[in-house]
């Protein structure tokens, strides 16, 4: 063994040369620098990361799922605006849940400090088997199809080049969260710019093309023959999802500097920004397509690029998948969080609590997510697999807004720097609960294999979190692996 790769065990951690363990058997390097998570996230960091996951692939592939249910152009509008409005009482709430409860981990942490451990574990399950693993991989399967479509047209591209190409995405990304958190962020905002580039270049020609009067498919914007009052909860719904991402930057709150002002400023400013992006981006979308036009599209933003913008379209499929990157960047960036803190709270193994000694990044628990990911990317039917859970998406939101109004009359004396009028958290509760309501209404086959899925995880909690005597045999296997994990992956636990 080298003398780099030389370790020794101090009382069950691991360390290795050149550093020291501290009394409380943590690791420090000779230097006194301590092996931690630091606070790197900037007000512009934070920014990226909420337009950076929020804005994916939907609003340049296909934003027909709104004009089909809505029934009018101008309704359309409303609802993307409707949407984006509730979608910022959702964050404002989830603010003053960041700058109240200052601990990382997002929708498992609220939950557990208003409800306990049993129902953050089952949403920690459902997210950990299903959830996050599906939704990695389709919003990868998005980026692998459009990253080649350039170099295949016109043909299609072979479905096992995009799994090839997914692959390697999803490899990539997880290496450079484990990495380093700087180059991490500083490529998130990158990625954040292309996509604000990517809607301004569909942005800027389509209100060239308003201001000279291309205006005919504006014409009788709000004729209500078409809308249908059933229609529009499905309308939201699809809204509501092309906004979800607003609550990533919780998840990272313990590396947010200041957050007491910075976490209320990115959400509100991120907020601003996506939603007049989105309007705007329709607008100009109405410009030069019909509203049946658009219902035929496939995917949207081509259409329109190659309508107006001539050769330059093919620059479109890149952009698209560049958006899908950053998508991917910014939710495995915040979602390793989650899992870094449930370990913490003694629901995960150990070692994903774990720092990495030189990188100083979760690098455990940033690639938990890689092997269920890579399983359904190449074995598992994802698309189904997400509807059985959208629905469980909305239903831990409403419930942890629900907690936000619990923990005001529980502990009404708790410091709370920023503070939503309670018009708010109520609204976004009651939205919440509506759409899980109409899943149920819509499609309860589906809706109840999710439920059924998600409840899994009251045994697993049992077994695996709440019956302490395990026998030996299995506690031994249990921590020589997870020290063995920790020789191999260079982690210690976490200066306090």
């Amino acid at each position: 063994m080298t003398k780099r790769s030389a370790s020794i065990e101090n009382g069950g951690k691991v360390a290795t040369s050149g550093h020291k363990v501290s009394q409380n058997g943590t690791l420090q390097d000779g230097d006194d620098k301590k092996v931690g998570l630091g606070k790197k996230v900037t007000l512009l960091r934070g920014i990226s990361i909420i337009i950076g996951t929020i804005i994916g692939a939907g609003i340049f592939i296909s934003p027909k799922g709104i004009l089909k249910h809505s029934g009018s152009v101008g309704m359309s509008l409303i609802v993307w605006i409707a949407c984006g409005v509730l979608s910022l009482f959702g964050a404002l709430s989830y603010a003053e849940l960041g700058t109240c409860i200052k601990k990382s981990g997002g929708h498992y942490t609220y939950i557990l400090e208003a409800f306990g451990p049993q129902m953050a574990f089952v949403r920690l399950w459902a997210d950990l088997i299903a959830i996050r693993p599906a939704a990695l991989a389709v919003i990868s399967l998005a980026f692998g199809q459009y990253i080649l479509e350039p170099l295949f047209m016109p043909c299609s591209v072979p479905p096992l080049a995009v799994k090839l190409a997914t692959a390697i995405s999803i490899t990539s990304v997880m290496y450079l969260n484990s990495m380093s958190v700087t180059w991490t962020a500083r490529i998130q905002i990158f990625l954040t710019f292309s996509k604000l580039l990517a809607i301004g270049i569909i942005i800027v020609p389509g209100m060239y093309q308003l201001f000279k009067g291309e205006t005919k498919n504006f014409e009788n914007a709000f004729d209500l023959s078409k809308v249908q009052l059933s229609g529009m909860p499905l309308a939201f719904y699809s809204g509501m999802y092309a906004y979800a991402g607003w609550f990533y930057l919780n998840f990272v709150i313990e590396e947010v500097d200041n957050p007491e002002r910075n976490v209320p400023l990115a959400i509100c400013i991120s907020m601003a920004i996506v939603t007049c992006c989105y309007v705007l981006t329709n607008v100009a979308y109405y410009t030069v397509m019909s509203a049946e036009a658009l219902l035929a599209s496939e995917a949207v933003a081509v259409t329109f690029a190659e309508k107006l913008l001539g050769k330059f379209s093919i620059a479109v499929p890149v952009f698209v998948a560049l958006s899908c990157y950053g998508s991917m960047n910014g939710g495995t960036f915040a979602l390793s969080r989650m899992f870094y803190v449930a370990s913490r709270e003694g629901h995960l193994p150990e070692v994903l609590s774990m720092i990495h000694v030189h990188r100083n990044t979760p690098m455990a628990a940033v690639f938990i997510l890689y092997p269920m990911t890579m399983l359904q990317l190449f074995v598992g039917d994802i698309y189904s697999l997400l509807n059985f859970m959208s629905f469980l998406r909305w239903l831990f939101i409403g419930v942890v807004v629900l907690g936000l109004l619990y923990l005001r009359y529980t502990k009404p004396d708790l410091p709370r720097p920023f503070k939503v009028p309670l018009f708010i958290p109520v609204v976004f509760c009651l939205t919440c609960f509506f759409m899980v309501f109409l899943s149920l209404y819509s499609d309860p086959v589906n809706t109840g294999i999710g439920f059924a899925i998600s409840l899994t995880g009251i045994p697993a909690y049992y077994i695996f979190i709440h019956f302490k005597h395990r026998p030996k045999w299995l506690q031994k296997a249990l921590d020589s692996f997870n020290r063995s994990l920790q020789i191999i992956l260079l982690v210690v636990p976490a200066e306090k």
